[in-house]
């Protein structure tokens, strides 16, 4: 297992994902870390072919630390907590100018759509995922 080894993505902040008191309003940070969440989809289905596709969200939560600001580029580090049979945890860290500003947990779920239950996640994606293993305990 590698420890702290996240993806990293960066993203622009935009003009439009500012509200009137000139923060980034609370609803980007959802859609950057789904953004963020993509190299991990690529684990699973790397064409993201949604005809194919495994997952689903169970649940997300983000806790904001600290105002974003427009003009600043922000980096989301994502990594995995938690890795279950047939489900697993994502935690994300948004980060502008060396500060923390928000951390975000979401559970994803490996899924049989043809059979509408949880599927087991396979050794070699189990493998490919706990190489951004960050322990948050």
């Amino acid at each position: 297992m590698n420890d702290e080894t996240p993806l990293l993505t960066s993203f622009d902040v935009r003009f439009c994902e500012t509200d009137a008191l000139q923060h980034v309003s609370n609803t980007a940070l959802v859609a950057w870390f789904e953004a963020a969440r993509e190299p991990i989809f690529r684990i699973f289905t790397p064409s993201l072919d949604l005809k194919n596709w495994p997952l689903i969200l169970a649940s997300y939560k983000v806790d904001f630390l600290g105002q974003i600001f427009y003009g600043k580029p922000v980096t989301v580090k994502t990594f995995i907590s938690r890795l279950g049979t047939s489900s697993f945890d994502v935690f994300q860290e948004l980060w502008q100018d060396e500060k923390l500003c928000a951390k975000g947990v979401t559970t994803m779920v490996h899924f049989d759509y043809a059979n509408q239950r949880s599927a087991p996640i396979s050794p070699d994606i189990k493998q490919a995922l706990m190489v951004h293993f960050k322990d948050t305990k």
